[in-house]
């Protein structure tokens, strides 16, 4: 396989990135930024915590893997034969961090010096993996801590009860972490089965960005990744039903307010990303700080500037979610859906959508200004199937029509769920 080199640009922006199929099978997106001091740089796979059912093209069966082992694999890849990658990284100076979701795992690193050694770290260390029962074990006692501590983290507790009340069999209701019951179930066997199939480079991407040089990135490319085995990997998920599992759920830690969220379970669309910029638009337009009800609830007492909204989407599942602190949840629940019903009654404000999709697509330009979002947006996009600059393209255009569709079809309150931390 030889290494493929395409740019890609935006006119718009006056910017460009490569998009590199490597001859590893890895895909590389470099998106040089001269004028800036530093590199922040993404190793990534997609391979989350719902990925627990799979196969390969290799394989005649597929495996079902403890919840949790998506982090766990994460924790055990800096672990080395011979040294922590973290022992690695103290000698270039770089910072190193990385994160497991539902959807993806990935491994960074920031520097204002010593780039190329810190992308060398970071590529040794994430394609050689070690595993050994004894590791095993006491990785199974530290992650164990982790997790009884997120038991009492308010803010994790109320998401996660949301989507254990929002869905009944898609696996994104269960904690990215696992249990500690089911972290003790993991061996080396397990980790090395896992690892193979989700951290083959043809399922990875290496973003970057910053002040570096491409071609020394990739000599270092071609130097440290041994051409992979092509494989297809094959993700099996039970059938979800279209209603709620519960439609309230509650829990009491120490807070000084109640925290809650609300969820409108959604059908999963095949265009995530522009689905997703819709249903933002809707959020924003309705419920946003300069609207109206949110002038009159927060005037009232009845939310206060915690309050919020996002939308999470991924494998099977997507995710209307409004929250915050209030004196009572189920008030704001209450006047939440009585003002969804008015919008859908009276209708959406086309001129608030023009000024609305301009705030979304300011906000996306000024979104380059930084490394960190610059190689964070090239990655989550190529996951998506899009480019770093497809977003820009979507919401310009974005019809009035197209949002009145998309939100008749959402935000219905049979498909919708209340999770809420009381205080103790």
């Amino acid at each position: 396989m030889q290494t493929t080199k395409n740019l890609i640009s935006s006119p718009a922006l006056s910017e460009s990135y490569y998009k590199i199929q490597h001859k590893s099978g890895l895909t590389i997106l470099l998106h040089p930024m001269e004028k800036y001091n530093s590199v922040y740089a993404l190793f990534g796979t997609k391979f989350g915590s719902v990925n627990r059912t799979f196969k390969t093209s290799n394989d005649e069966d597929y495996c079902t893997v403890p919840d949790g082992i998506a982090h766990f694999l994460e924790h055990k890849l800096f672990e080395g034969e011979t040294e922590d990658a973290f022992v690695s990284y103290s000698r270039t100076g770089a910072n190193a961090n990385a994160y497991t979701s539902f959807d993806r795992t990935c491994y960074l690193f920031s520097a204002t010096e010593k780039i190329y050694e810190s992308l060398e770290i970071l590529l040794n260390f994430v394609t050689h993996p070690y595993f050994t029962k004894e590791t095993v074990e006491k990785e199974q006692g530290i992650i164990g801590q982790e997790i009884k501590m997120y038991d009492d983290d308010p803010n994790w507790c109320v998401f996660l009860n949301l989507l254990k009340a929002l869905y009944w069999e898609n696996p994104v209701r269960i904690d990215i972490a696992g249990s500690v019951e089911s972290i003790a179930e993991i061996t080396p066997e397990l980790l090395y089965r896992t690892y193979n199939t989700f951290y083959n480079l043809g399922n990875m991407v290496l973003s970057i960005a910053g002040n570096f040089e491409v071609d020394r990135v990739l000599d270092h490319c071609d130097k440290l990744l041994p051409e992979a085995k092509e494989i297809t990997i094959e993700n099996k998920f039970a059938n979800e039903p279209s209603d709620v599992f519960l439609k309230k759920i509650e829990k009491k830690l120490e807070v000084s307010m109640p925290t809650f969220e609300i969820g409108f379970k959604e059908t999963p669309q095949s265009d995530t990303m522009r689905a997703r910029l819709l249903s933002e638009m809707c959020l924003e337009m309705i419920f946003g700080e300069s609207t109206e009800f949110y002038q009159s609830l927060y005037s009232k007492g009845i939310i206060n500037s915690t309050f919020g909204t996002e939308v999470m989407s991924g494998d099977g599942y997507f995710v209307n979610i409004l929250g915050g602190e209030a004196p009572d949840p189920e008030l704001v629940y209450d006047e939440i859906v009585a003002e969804i019903e008015r919008v859908k009654a009276e209708g959406l404000s086309a001129e608030l959508f023009e000024n609305v999709k301009k705030q979304f697509y300011g906000g996306r330009v000024s979104s380059f200004n930084t490394v960190e979002n610059v190689a964070s947006s090239a990655l989550s996009a190529y996951f998506e199937g899009h480019d770093a600059f497809d977003a820009l393209d979507i919401i310009s255009s974005l019809t009035f029509e197209e949002l009145c569709t998309h939100f008749k079809g959402q935000f219905n309150e049979k498909y919708s769920s209340i999770s809420v931390i009381n205080p103790m």
